[in-house]
């Protein structure tokens, strides 16, 4: 029997997924991503996915794979003890809107001048363009 969840997202451009699970990964406890790979659950069960990275909790992977136009988060939580689905979206949330947010201004040319984080976890930019 399967426990795979499937959670939509609005996660769309895999760089971006892929740089927030990077910095999300010690928080977590995640491991080395990979690409087009199989995530494993319960009982040895596995499902493709485009993105897949590895948790502490052994033989239990996150993957996302394409769905239409953005990617899904599929995993099988009932063995992942570690964290929800809740905690990890938010943070991977965060700092994939960081890096598109960063990406468009620095196509805009702004510069980032500084940076401050909140202790609410709140990312406040100063930006410059330049003239």
């Amino acid at each position: 029997m399967s426990h795979f969840t499937t959670l939509k997202t609005r996660f769309v451009e895999k760089k971006f997924l892929k740089q927030a699970l990077s910095e999300v990964s010690s928080q977590f406890g995640l491991g080395e991503i990979r690409e087009n790979a199989e995530v494993s659950g319960f009982g040895g069960n596995k499902t493709r996915a485009e993105i897949v990275v590895s948790t502490r909790n052994s033989g239990f992977d996150l993957g996302f794979r394409k769905s239409g136009d953005s990617f899904e988060l599929v995993a099988d939580w009932w063995g992942i003890r570690d964290f929800n689905q809740q905690n990890i979206t938010h943070a991977l949330q965060q700092k994939y809107s960081y890096h598109a947010v960063r990406e468009q201004l620095d196509e805009q040319g702004f510069a980032l001048v500084e940076e401050k984080v909140g202790t609410d976890k709140t990312v406040r930019l100063l930006l410059r363009r330049a003239i």
